[in-house]
């Protein structure tokens, strides 16, 4: 059995989520949805999945950029796409800027949610997994930002 990618899908709209999760799983995915900004935590506490599909207005503490920052400031490195219906360039540079990888706006063809999926996933999983980097004495722990000399 081959690895099924998992999906969290961050939607306050239970069609829409159960929309792209049926789609999702049809074609070798494993979605998880919350429909808020503390069941997304919750969810990522569990389990940092390998793509995030996030609404830009969702109920809770956090609107889609804030748990953005939030997820990079903790280090989260899952690929990010913002799903909503805000169209505007400012709107775009903001999610951008937020730390989303990509952006896309509502209404959306499947078929172009799906291959900007398996682009942010094929991105991901091909990275280098070095998280250190030394020369001679001195280390560097991307992830941390910790530096360190002769141990």
């Amino acid at each position: 059995m081959r690895n099924m990618p998992a999906v969290l899908i961050v939607e306050d709209e239970s069609a829409i989520a159960e929309l792209i999760a049926v789609n999702l799983r049809h074609n070798g995915f494993r979605p998880r949805w919350a429909m808020d900004s503390d069941s997304a935590q919750r969810e990522i506490d569990a389990g940092v999945p390998d793509l995030i599909l996030l609404d830009w207005m969702i109920p809770g503490q956090y609107d889609g950029p804030a748990l953005i920052r939030k997820w990079r400031e903790a280090h989260e490195q899952a690929p990010i796409l913002l799903l909503t219906a805000r169209t505007s360039i400012g709107d775009r540079v903001k999610g951008l800027d937020a730390g989303a990888d990509d952006y896309l706006t509502k209404p959306f063809a499947f078929s172009e949610l799906l291959a900007r999926v398996q682009a942010l996933i094929r991105r991901a999983t091909s990275a280098p997994e070095t998280t250190r980097l030394s020369a001679g004495d001195v280390s560097l722990d991307l992830v941390t930002r910790e530096v360190t000399v002769a141990g």
